[in-house]
């Protein structure tokens, strides 16, 4: 039996506790909205932070100061918040940390997929749409999705973004423009443009619904019970 902690009440926080109330291996700990003390949490063997991303570095920090196992759902974690969460899980060596920008199965694909094209191509932009309450742009697995294409490039001629200094060419993340649509009827789309003398290759994952999330909530939550340090991706927890 793992026992779980669910911080946030969205739409994320609220899959999880129907998630955990109806699996037979998962018990929840505590539910915790924004006027919880961060306390409530401790002793519980897996934490699932759906928060906000203002409120989210304080609470993952308290969680791997108390040497705990953190999977962390909420959006705007750049690449220097990991660094420092990498310097602080340094002195919590029994403490995990697993940040995973999006739970879909179809979207880790998608940036699996794009960082195995961005080699070939010098003309990559990004379009993300979400719901209209979605606060944060560009989302979180734009980001990520940017950040894998320019790590695939590392050593190869960047010439991803002509135009930058046009503001209409979109936020530029790891050299690659970042379009965020907030719209109503949609819940989450990322498309993936690759440019190239004569040819455009497209490639485009959707989520319908939030239960798309649901299974990769759960294998989240049981990597991270064993796991130790900090993980970033779904891919890092299905072994992709």
């Amino acid at each position: 039996m793992t026992t779980v902690a669910v911080l946030g009440t969205g739409r994320m926080g609220k899959l999880a506790l129907e998630l955990i109330d109806t699996d037979a291996n998962l018990k929840l700990h505590a539910a915790l909205n924004s006027s919880s003390q961060p306390e409530q949490m401790l002793g519980a063997d897996v934490v699932l932070d759906f928060t906000l991303p203002d409120v989210s570095p304080k609470l993952v920090e308290f969680a791997i100061e108390h040497d705990m196992k953190i999977v962390v759902g909420t959006s705007g974690w750049s690449e220097s918040k990991l660094q420092l969460l990498t310097s602080k899980l340094v002195n919590h060596p029994k403490a995990a940390a697993v940040v995973v920008p999006n739970f879909s199965i179809g979207s880790m694909l998608i940036q699996h997929f794009s960082s195995l094209a961005a080699k070939y191509f010098d003309s990559i932009e990004i379009v993300e749409a979400h719901h209209e309450g979605k606060i944060d742009s560009p989302s979180g697995t734009a980001v990520r999705t940017a950040e894998l294409i320019a790590a695939a490039r590392a050593g190869l001629p960047q010439h991803l973004i002509p135009g930058v200094d046009q503001p209409a060419r979109g936020q530029v993340v790891a050299g690659v423009p970042i379009h965020s649509l907030r719209l109503q009827g949609v819940s989450a789309k990322q498309d993936v443009h690759f440019g190239s003398d004569s040819e455009l290759t497209t490639l485009s994952h959707e989520v319908i619904s939030h239960r798309a999330y649901a299974k990769g909530i759960l294998l989240s939550i049981e990597f991270a019970k064993q796991a130790t340090g900090l993980h970033v991706g779904l891919d890092k927890v299905i072994g992709l």
